[in-house]
């Protein structure tokens, strides 16, 4: 049997798993023919075939929103992130240069903390964490720097366009998707004013600059061609939003969390309090400390489970292939369900209970289950840079304050991406 949908939130995955296959079913998103892998063996599979049976895909609305991508094969847009090669460029974000980046990323979760958190009684978090990743990203992608109210229009930007990423493209006011494209302009004129900038500081002082954006500007792709300044915009406006939804709901659900059990923050405050204690006054933490910070990771890791930042992924079929007894045709699309893995009692006993103790003391869970970054061939690129903002931001938050989620009972909207429609709000008290 067929369905059509917008997205696919998880109660409606979990009924079809039931309904027809707990492997695979065939659905329709966003128009478009679709089976949704479910499962570890699922996971698997697709990890197993990337490049070979599957490429990345993105909806229209994707493709509209980034224009430079905009007309190209379906099967070249999953160059919003990883066309411009992140991986693979000097520097950036393999694990050996992310140590780089400590001491610039402590410095300016010190002043994020100085400049939202100091001297309040209450804030909303998810904005804030919003705020604070895109500072981040501003900082290390173009390299921006010292430019809160610039950083905060950006934040705001990127929210509405991550509101339609993955809707119909129907740009008709009112709908989200007119929204995130009248964003989309904004924020492209934006970078584009910052490259000028960027070009201009450098024309006048020839200064080495290291930040991606440079990268893309001053270096030759692989043909020897030089990147226009528009396509240099889309593909720093793709890492910037691709980078943005993840982290912050990641940062939210973690003070949430953490605020809601007591029990659990003081032994992340116990495990940071000596790693502090273990500094000279004003020495900065440094990979090291990082690696030591093993149950506040294990705590993330538990969050992340049980609420994945992404729901899914999408791929499309380059070649027609049989799976669990049925033909996937060429051209259509697969939906990769992250999430239907993380709730397995098989592999997490009493699922829904908040229990970082799965993760404690170098616990792995089972291949494939819990992949909040992805796996394989296409894991995320920037999966240590978001693991060193996370630690990084919460050594300063637990070692600083104390806690209460106002709002534990917030509303928690669906789709592809878990978004709690009127934040999070809590109560804070300073140390």
């Amino acid at each position: 049997m067929e369905i059509e949908n917008l997205f696919l939130p998880l109660s409606i995955i979990t009924d079809r798993m039931k309904k027809y296959s707990p492997k695979v079913f065939k659905t329709r998103i966003l128009g478009e023919p679709t089976a949704v892998f479910c499962g570890i063996a699922g996971h698997k599979f697709i990890s197993s075939n990337e490049e070979k049976l599957f490429l990345s895909w993105r909806p229209q609305s994707t493709q509209k929103l980034f224009r430079s991508s905009y007309q190209k094969a379906a099967s070249e847009i999953t160059k919003l992130a990883d066309s411009v090669h992140i991986g693979k460029a000097p520097g950036f974000l393999k694990p050996e240069a992310v140590v780089r980046y400590i001491e610039s990323m402590e410095s300016m979760v010190q002043e994020h903390l100085k400049l939202h958190w100091e001297g309040r009684s209450t804030i909303e978090i998810y904005s804030l964490a919003q705020i604070l990743v895109t500072t981040l990203s501003a900082r290390f992608f173009t390299g921006l720097q010292h430019n809160n109210e610039r950083c905060a229009k950006f934040a705001e930007l990127i929210n509405m366009i991550t509101s339609g990423l993955h809707t119909l493209p129907v740009n008709v006011p009112g709908t989200p998707f007119y929204r995130a494209m009248k964003a989309a302009e904004a924020m492209r004129k934006e970078v584009l004013m910052l490259i000028k900038e960027k070009k201009a500081a450098v024309s006048s002082s020839g200064a080495k600059v290291t930040d991606i954006m440079s990268h893309l500007l001053f270096n030759p792709d692989p043909t020897g061609r030089f990147i226009p300044e528009n396509e240099v915009a889309d593909k720093v406006m793709g890492l910037m939003t691709g980078g943005f939804h993840s982290p912050s709901m990641a940062t939210s659900f973690l003070i949430k969390y953490l605020g809601e059990y007591p029990e659990v923050c003081d032994k992340v405050r116990t495990e940071q309090l000596e790693i502090a204690s273990s500094k000279e006054g004003g020495e900065n933490l440094n990979w090291d400390d990082i690696q030591k910070m093993k149950y506040s990771w294990a705590v993330a890791l538990e969050v992340m489970r049980l609420v994945p930042p992404l729901q899914g992924t999408f791929r499309e079929v380059v070649t027609d292939f049989t799976y669990e007894g049925y033909t996937i045709p060429k051209g259509w699309k697969v939906y990769w369900s992250s999430s239907s893995t993380n709730k397995i009692s098989e592999h997490f006993p009493a699922p829904e209970e908040f229990d970082p103790s799965r993760f404690e003391n170098g616990k792995a869970a089972p291949a494939y289950s819990n992949i909040p970054f992805g796996s394989g061939p296409r894991i995320c690129p920037g999966k240590e840079y978001a693991r060193l903002q996370l630690l990084c931001f919460l050594h300063h938050v637990v070692t600083r304050y104390k806690w209460e989620v106002i709002n534990p009972r917030a509303k928690i909207a669906g789709g592809l991406n878990p978004v709690p429609e009127e934040g999070f709000h809590i109560r804070l008290q300073t140390l």
